[in-house]
């Protein structure tokens, strides 16, 4: 993807402003991205843009303020931010034979679904152990222990970190949420396994949908803090999958373009990278090659297959005289073409950054759900204690009091609603 860089006159505002695009790391849901945004909009003369689904803030900002300064607030705030990397330099494409015998590249190895993987499969047997009394043996519960150790520590270690990290900045998340609900769920297990009576030889756990008084020292909430981390990993899983995958569509767009290009040199012909073409170049287009650039036909007759600029699968006829477009495929004979514009003026470049500036651009929509999301982990935490010891006081059960606290922190965990809006509007784009 293409940014910005900094030193770029912005249109918004007066003055000399500039504007830059920066790699936002350390992001977990749509608070975070409101944080950010919020902390560097209170520079003066800045006004940022933080999109929670793309990691990218674009931010406009006046002669008072230096790229310095608004990477040192981000980092202030308790994430990383650093200039996107340039774009790699165009290497000369292959033939169709070595494309054809080139290994494909390998995905890279993705950590998250690892830690998910596991987690289910030692999930598994503890809701199970917990759920259907007829496989609960002797000393069950200690298993069950055992297998939700490395899933709360483990698989949930993503959400601790993250909630920690935003702890020492005074700032609560939606994994702020999600840690304090399965730490407090295991939590209590351990301390009914070893000081209350849930760790006795034959103790069972009995199903049952409403919440009963039972023995708070013999209840176990193992299963429900091995399955919501599980659930939670499944969610992020699915979210970074759909971020990929929509943000490929702008890669796959970019890689339309030619890479090399066969230009006329005092009549002879001189193969070099796209990128070194200048406008008034004359290049020449063989029959199944790229054009490589916007230009004119000065020499020669073809058809064009234009499809991946009008979605048209029959080949446009062009002759001297007609523009031709980059990326377009000559289907035909030999033409010679003379470049009217190129590298960012091109059809295609535009083209794609269009597509970037509308998936890092942020909807109505999208900036409700991220003011929501910035108040609402707080709201959710002073709910649940409300609701701890309003149950406690009304129901004189701690079992009751504790359960009904951490339904409300685990449902309370509506990392959808940040970005949905944002992947709905990449998934769209691409």
């Amino acid at each position: 993807m293409t940014a910005a860089a900094p030193g770029i006159q912005g249109a918004a505002g007066t003055g000399a402003r500039e504007r830059v695009e920066l790699s936002i790391g350390g992001m977990t849901c749509a608070s975070c991205a409101a944080r950010i945004e919020k902390k560097l909009n209170r520079l003066d003369g800045v006004e940022a843009t933080v999109n929670f689904a793309t990691e990218r803030a674009r931010v406009d900002y006046g002669p008072g303020v230096s790229l310095e300064d608004l990477i040192t607030t981000v980092e202030r705030t308790g994430y990383t931010a650093e200039l996107p990397p340039p774009p790699a330099p165009a290497e000369p494409g292959p033939t169709p034979a070595a494309t054809a015998d080139r290994p494909a590249p390998e995905q890279p190895a993705d950590p998250l679904l690892d830690r998910l993987l596991t987690s289910a499969v030692l999930s598994l047997p503890v809701v199970l152990l917990s759920m259907v009394p007829a496989l609960q043996f002797t000393n069950w519960q200690w298993l069950a222990f055992a297998l939700t150790g490395p899933v709360v520590v483990h698989g949930g270690l993503p959400f601790h970190r993250a909630a920690w990290t935003n702890l020492k900045h005074g700032a609560a998340t939606m994994d702020t949420l999600v840690s304090l609900g399965t730490l407090a769920a295991f939590g209590w297990s351990f301390w009914a396994l070893f000081w209350g009576h849930a760790g006795r030889p034959g103790m069972h756990h009995d199903f049952s949908t409403p919440i009963g008084g039972a023995d708070a020292s013999s209840t176990l909430y193992l299963e429900t803090a091995a399955a919501v981390t599980v659930l939670i990993l499944l969610g992020r899983h699915l979210e970074a999958r759909a971020k990929r995958r929509a943000g490929a569509a702008l890669h796959a767009l970019l890689d339309l373009g030619a890479k090399d290009v066969a230009v006329l040199r005092a009549g002879q012909e001189v193969r070099i990278p796209v990128a070194e073409l200048a406008v008034g170049d004359r290049f020449v287009v063989r029959p199944g090659e790229k054009v490589a650039t916007d230009g004119t036909v000065v020499e020669g007759g073809s058809a064009v297959d234009a499809s991946m600029l009008t979605g048209e699968s029959v080949p446009v006829e062009v002759s001297v005289g007609d523009a031709v477009t980059g990326a377009t495929v000559n289907a035909g004979g030999r033409l010679v073409v003379e470049a009217t514009r190129v590298g960012a003026d091109t059809q295609l470049a535009r083209m794609a950054q269009l597509v970037e500036d509308a998936q890092n651009g942020k909807a109505a929509a999208q900036r409700l759900a991220d003011r929501i999301s910035a108040v609402f982990v707080p709201v959710v935490i002073l709910i649940a204690l409300a609701t701890l010891v309003g149950r406690l006081l009304a129901t004189d059960s701690p079992t009751a009091a504790f359960t009904a606290a951490v339904a409300v922190l685990i449902i309370a965990c509506p990392c959808a609603l940040g970005l949905a809006t944002p992947t709905a509007l990449m998934v769209g784009t691409g």
